[in-house]
């Protein structure tokens, strides 16, 4: 018998350390199977799983001591994504199938007891760190060939049953290199529409603006005035994801363990809108062992729409703070901190009051109930919103003599021109809307005359705004200058972004 090695990954977040599998197969001693590497519960039981999907699969279990070493011993592993690593170097160190086709390959896949192979979670980052780490063929499920054909400069191979990988090999017979067919996923273009929503010319404007430069979005106003359908549309005013973008999504989709079989690129910006009863690792990630994507993770580089945010509460609302700052979410645990990118755009909706009614007038609530209800949404959340908008109730369900109202494709061609021009500008120092900008890049390198900027030093004299929200109400004066074609923006521009953060819409 001989010490043979095979290769897996283990993943922290979006990031893959490269494990090597020693199998050590003695003749001394009694038959037994130990597993070493700090190996969680789920990967524990891999001993039952392989022992019987190799026999299964007719070939025969070496009644020996087997020792499988999982190496950095020091790094924990969680999952089932070991399986088929697991497998091979056992069958390897027995010799019963020869070890050369190993070196150089990483091995992915969950065993059932029959030997067939499933899918994992986090097939994409974990190849992506497999290439970078020297790895040059890798052996993954047949299902997950989609996913894993995403990584350019690794050859992949696909298995549906342990039986195909021993007859690879052994050279008796090739892995499929083809995915299994599966429809298309549906195109972007069943996005809702833009021209569904009736009235609210305000939050129509805000929310192209918020479009066009990357901005996050508060919307108020009593029920059924089209707050939900207005950010519901967001996304389809969206341009699609760059290259870099796309594959970001994707991994993170496939961390998540929502990526389709029939997996291809993610290039429409996702749009998640979760429930009001979510918990705070649900919203920002966590969980027991395996720290999973939470909400504003599986919006980067989309939107997040939390509709009833002040039904949310103060501790799940604190907690978006800091994603929204820094574009990432890191999770602390005992063996290590992981990291998620959250960059998305938060839409906030809500009532202005408990009771919302249809009209101001007929509120019921009293005025520290009111307060009370609002306040749930921080100044300092709100200082990180952009743009705040108050919506009033549809007067005509006809509106007779008006222009209809204009379509998402109309929009988002101004949307598009307006990112464009924002690209030309800020690409060069390697940003992509006016959102990315760092304030004090536009306090000096772009800074405005003291005449256009009047009116915000006006607002930090009195207290009207914080030193960030002046730096947000000039990204927003930029976005607005790019709407209108201008080169810098004017003092109009500045005041109409300020009035966008008016405190009254709340």
């Amino acid at each position: 018998m001989a010490l043979r090695k095979t290769w897996a990954v283990a993943l922290f977040g979006l990031d893959g350390v490269l494990v090597e599998i020693e199998s050590d197969v003695r003749a001394g001693g009694l038959p037994a199977l130990n597993l070493l590497g700090l190996p969680d519960t789920a990967l524990q039981e891999a001993k039952n799983r392989i022992k019987a999907a190799v026999q299964n699969c007719g070939e025969q279990w070496p009644e020996r001591c087997v020792t499988l070493a999982l190496s950095p011993a020091s790094v924990p592993k969680t999952g089932t994504s070991y399986d088929l690593a697991l497998a091979c170097a056992v069958l390897a160190g027995a010799e019963l199938v020869p070890p050369h086709r190993l070196e150089g390959t990483v091995l992915f896949g969950e065993l059932a007891l029959d030997g067939r192979i499933r899918q994992v979670r986090g097939l994409l980052p974990a190849l992506l760190a497999a290439r970078g780490q020297g790895m040059r063929r890798a052996v993954v499920p047949r299902a997950g060939l989609a996913e894993a054909h995403l990584v350019a400069g690794l050859d992949v191979l696909g298995a549906e049953h342990l039986r195909e990988v021993t007859a690879w090999l052994r050279e008796l017979d090739d892995l499929h290199r083809e995915p299994v067919p599966r429809p298309e996923p549906e195109p972007r273009g069943n996005a809702p529409d833009l021209a569904d929503v009736l009235g609210q010319p305000e939050a129509r404007w805000a929310l192209e603006v918020a479009a066009a430069g990357g901005h996050h979005l508060l919307m108020v106003g009593p029920p059924g005035t089209g707050k939900t359908m207005l950010a519901r549309r967001l996304c389809g005013l969206l341009p699609a994801l760059t290259d870099q973008e796309a594959l970001e999504v994707t991994a993170l989709r496939s961390v998540a363990g929502e990526l389709p079989e029939a997996a291809s690129l993610v290039r429409a910006p996702p749009f998640v809108a979760p429930h009001a009863s979510l918990s705070v690792p649900a919203l920002v990630g966590g969980g027991t062992g395996w720290a999973r994507p939470g909400a504003v993770s599986r919006a980067h580089r989309g939107v997040l729409l939390l509709d009833e945010a002040c039904e949310l509460g103060p501790k799940r609302l604190e907690a978006l703070r800091t994603a929204l700052e820094e574009g990432e979410v890191r999770l602390a645990r005992r063996d290590g901190t992981l990291r998620y990118p959250s960059r998305f755009q938060l839409v906030l909706a809500t009532n202005p009051c408990p009771c919302a009614p249809a009209r101001d007038i007929d509120c019921q609530c009293a005025p520290q109930a009111r307060r009370r209800y609002l306040g749930k949404l921080s100044g300092p959340l709100l200082d990180r919103v952009d743009l705040r908008v108050r919506m009033r109730p549809i007067t005509a369900m006809n509106a007779v003599g008006l222009a209809p109202p204009e379509s998402s494709a109309v929009v988002r061609t101004r949307v598009a021109e307006a990112r464009a021009a924002a690209i030309d500008r800020w690409s060069p120092h390697g940003w992509q809307s006016n959102t990315d900008v760092p304030g004090p890049v536009l306090r000096r390198e772009y800074a405005l005359p003291p005449a256009t900027t009047a009116l915000l030093d006006r607002g930090l004299e009195v207290g009207a705004i914080t030193a960030r929200g002046a730096d947000r109400c000039l990204r927003v004066a930029w976005t607005l200058a790019d709407l209108d074609g201008a080169t810098t923006p004017t003092n109009e521009h500045v005041a109409a972004a300020l009035e966008f953060r008016d405190r009254r819409a709340t």
